[in-house]
């Protein structure tokens, strides 16, 4: 039997702000001391009472609308009870029935909800050590802000889930909503995962698969869940609704425990918190001018003529196209800054300043080469790029008289090239122009080489 694969995924993403949702911690807590970031709010002491932090509003409102969302005119914040020790209150703020966005689309994929809620803290499992078996808890991630963007079940394959959170990712930094940094847990991914008989309407039984770290763990996921359960149905077992950890070790999912259903969490509003509204002119204002992945692709290529890949690579990455956008303003030969951008093995953003001026230098000067091989010590050495060509002797030679004579040398010297030259095989040049650049030490100006080669062979 052929089965379907059907994917939901739902992804935690850390705004941006600089401190926690309901108090005025600091959210700089990754690598700092545990427990280092923490006050009476944000562990739940008895009395406390939280007060909502407005940038994340602004931030998740933006996120709401980049994706595509619609914003509910006024939201609910809900507590979602369980005890776990990392959870000091014994319940999560959270949005449930009213969540502040939905029924948003991303590419292909239908954007369900987005809500806003407050992280939890983090164990540490001290299993096997020196000391007795224990775990410790560390409060400096709990109460960050987060939202929590949940998908339709849209997703029909594991790439397309990888893709998929590609896309989440670009539209996240360039909103400025988060740095979507996953390695500092910026951004984590949970995916539900069920196998249904092809052309069945009714969706299977779903397992969640969570410590998914990285997008190429989200797609092997999926791919060994998809195998599992489709085995197990096979050789006559069940699915059951469970959390499931991947293990990236073993490459294998392991069952964590049966999964909760909403009313498990005994959901409420919070008696603390007031209805978020969403005010049409602030939205307005707060996400005027915000051009995002697909609307910067499509400027580049109508704007600077460049072609939809080597767009679509400069986008890819923020930085490095606010320093080409940046870099243009200031005047740089798009084309030539282009190729210097999408050829250097360094690739990372320097001063635009300083890039405009070493895309100026761009044939006259020094040769494209060149200029790649300049741009990381541009960078890092925050340098003039004149400076570093007078400093290391670099500039092109474009004496005529004295490029001419490299040629005549070049010219008697690959007689065969000549003649292929002459036979039409113009990519024989290509040997003439190599012995000039040997003899002038790189420094003979390239358009003026193949121009006189040109002339001398047919004069």
């Amino acid at each position: 039997m052929n089965y379907e694969l059907v994917v939901g995924l739902e992804c935690h993403v850390q705004l941006g702000t600089k401190t926690k949702l309901f108090c005025g911690c600091g959210t700089d807590g990754f690598g700092a001391p545990p427990n280092s970031r923490v006050c009476p709010v944000c562990t739940g002491q008895p009395g406390v009472l939280p007060v909502l932090n407005k940038k994340a509003v602004e931030l998740a409102f933006i996120a709401g609308k980049a994706l595509g969302c619609t914003l509910r005119e006024e939201s609910i914040f809900a507590r979602k009870n369980y005890f776990y020790p990392d959870l000091p209150k014994a319940y999560q703020i959270s949005q449930y029935e009213e969540p502040f966005a939905e029924w948003g689309k991303l590419g292909d994929i239908g954007i369900r909800r987005v809500h806003l809620e407050e992280d939890a803290g983090k164990l540490l499992h001290a299993v096997g050590s020196e000391q007795l078996d224990c775990s410790y808890v560390d409060f400096n991630r709990g109460g960050i802000p987060l939202i929590e963007i949940v998908t339709q079940p849209d997703i029909r394959s594991s790439q397309q889930a990888y893709d998929y959170l590609v896309a989440l990712k670009e539209v996240i930094v360039y909103a400025g909503v988060s740095r979507a940094d996953m390695e500092k847990g910026e951004l984590r991914c949970d995916a539900n995962v069920s196998v249904r008989p092809a052309g069945q309407k009714e969706f299977g039984t779903r397992a969640e698969v969570k410590n998914l770290n990285s997008f190429k763990n989200v797609k092997d996921a999926i791919d060994h869940e998809f195998a599992r359960q489709v085995e197990l149905i096979e050789s006559g077992g069940k699915v059951v609704q469970e959390t499931r950890l991947w293990d990236a070790e073993t490459m294998k999912t392991r069952s964590m425990r049966s999964k909760e259903e909403a009313h498990d969490y005994r959901y409420f509003p919070d008696p603390d918190l007031v209805p978020l509204k969403a005010d049409p002119d602030w939205v307005t204002k707060i996400t005027a001018g915000i051009e995002l992945p697909q609307a910067r692709r499509a400027r580049f290529i109508s704007e600077y003529q460049l072609s939809s890949y080597d767009a679509g690579v400069l986008v890819a990455s923020k930085e490095l196209s606010d320093n080409f956008d940046a870099a243009a303003a200031l005047g740089a030969n798009t084309a030539t800054l282009a190729k210097l951008m999408l050829n250097t093995a360094d690739f990372t953003a320097i001063d635009p300043k300083l890039l405009a001026e070493l895309v100026a230098l761009v044939p006259g000067t020094i040769s494209l080469n060149q200029a790649k091989e300049l741009y990381a010590d541009v960078r890092s050495s925050g340098k003039s790029p004149k400076a570093l060509v007078a400093e290391r002797g670099l500039a092109q030679v474009s004496d005529e008289g004295a490029v001419l004579e490299w040629v005549k040398q070049a010219v008697a010297a690959n007689p065969k090239a000549v003649a292929d030259v002459k036979a039409g095989k113009t990519q024989a040049v290509g040997a003439i122009v190599g012995t000039v650049m040997k003899l002038s030490k790189g420094k003979a100006n390239a358009a003026l080489v193949n121009k006189l080669i040109k002339e001398t062979i047919a004069a």
